[in-house]
């Protein structure tokens, strides 16, 4: 069996290393000229690392990552804990990372190469494909084709085989924009907190980790807006805005963008979809934020990827006829992903939270709960990072 991987991010290169277990043939198209530095920082949580443990990629992984001792929830003007957890790597069977995006995908990508070193091409953009009974076939924009038995979908949330398969959409803008960058953690005045935080705030929060063994330090800030702007990561933002925003709020917020060189500073809308009722049609697959994309505000986008790479070269391992493997496929991984988009919509009303007395009311039990009754909090995620996609049955 051959499949056709479209795009080479963290679900497309995941998808690929699974396959490649399985002794399926592989071929990642990705339309860039260059995997390069793209995005920032990511969170690696346990439930992912459970899927790159048994690819034999997660020592790779943390040698460039970092490991926070905790997750927390704090006050984004004044500090003040909501609560502290710290990471239980026994209770969620393996350990959470925090790395940068670039180092993500160069790890992904070396394993890759290193295993099958033709299975990655670049400057290869999918115009269109076709599928019959017996095989898919796409061609490329340099007018060339490539057959396989499978075609995957793992080109991210404006995917192109998305809405080949299913017909164009209409993304709703939810009123909030992302600012993202990174900053040398030796340019910070109080140096780095080692845990990955989450800074609650009115209308607004932001998210703060380090990466790269603690040599930088990832920053998110996300605010509401009235007027939408574009999608995609790569439009630069304006730095004064950016401190606008966060003005007033604690020091270590205040001190990382004082710090942050106006050329890495990017900012980008941030839009919903509608849950798609299939991911599968004949031959052909979604994956990751192609299949269900998500608001980042469960730090499990790439993470729902990396499991949906896992099971679909599992039930594709198990069942000769492809249609019937992506079935299954969907009817494993559709629940988990639909609670976990469920679970970040949610989100931004937690954190955002305006008037007093929602915070009170909203913050008050999470600090209660860390305060006295840790194992409450820890329960929550245990849906999350305990989950092990990888010790189901094959």
């Amino acid at each position: 069996m051959k499949a056709l991987v479209v795009g080479a991010g963290i679900g497309g290169l995941t998808a690929a290393l699974c396959l490649l277990q399985r002794g399926i043939d592989v071929q990642v198209l990705e339309k860039a000229s260059i995997l390069g530095e793209v995005g920032a920082g990511i969170q690696l949580p346990p439930n992912a690392m459970k899927v790159f443990n048994a690819l034999g990629v997660s020592d790779a992984l943390s040698a460039r990552a970092f490991t926070p001792n905790a997750v927390e929830a704090r006050n984004g003007e004044d500090g003040r804990k909501i609560f502290t957890i710290p990471i239980d790597s026994k209770r969620w069977g393996a350990p959470y990372r925090t790395i940068h995006r670039a180092d993500y995908i160069d790890v992904l990508k070396d394993e890759l190469i290193r295993q099958s070193p033709n299975a990655l091409t670049l400057n290869a953009e999918v115009e269109s494909f076709t599928q019959s009974d017996r095989q898919v076939s796409v061609t490329l924009s340099d007018g060339t084709t490539r057959s396989g038995d499978i075609l995957i979908g793992a080109d991210g949330i404006k995917s192109n085989v998305r809405a080949t398969l299913f017909g164009a959409e209409a993304p709703r803008f939810t009123g909030n924009v992302a600012w993202r960058a990174v900053v040398p953690t030796a340019s910070l005045t109080a140096g780095i907190r080692t845990t990955s935080c989450a800074w609650f705030g009115r209308g607004k929060h932001a998210v703060t980790y380090p990466l790269r063994r603690g040599e930088l330090v990832n920053f998110v800030g996300v605010v509401e807006q009235d007027e939408p702007l574009s999608e995609g990561w790569r439009e630069r933002g304006e730095l004064r805005q950016a401190q606008a925003d966060f003005q007033g709020w604690h020091p270590y917020i205040t001190d990382i963008l004082a710090n942050i060189a106006p050329e890495n500073l990017f900012r980008w809308g941030l839009y919903d979809r509608e849950t798609l009722p299939n991911w599968t049609k004949g031959r052909v697959a979604l994956l990751g934020d192609a299949a269900h994309p998500m608001l980042p505000f469960m730090a499990q986008g790439a993470a729902m990827a990396v499991e949906d790479a896992w099971v679909l070269a599992e039930e594709l391992s198990r069942m000769n006829e492809v249609a019937a493997a992506l079935t299954a496929y969907q009817t494993r991984r559709k629940p988990r992903a639909d609670m976990v988009v469920a679970a970040s919509r949610k989100n931004i009303k937690t954190f955002h939270q305006r008037k007093t007395l929602g915070q009170i009311a909203t913050y008050g039990p999470m600090w209660l709960a860390g305060s006295y009754a840790p194992s409450i909090i820890k329960r929550r995620l245990d849906r999350f990072y305990a989950y092990d996609v990888t010790g189901k049955p094959s």
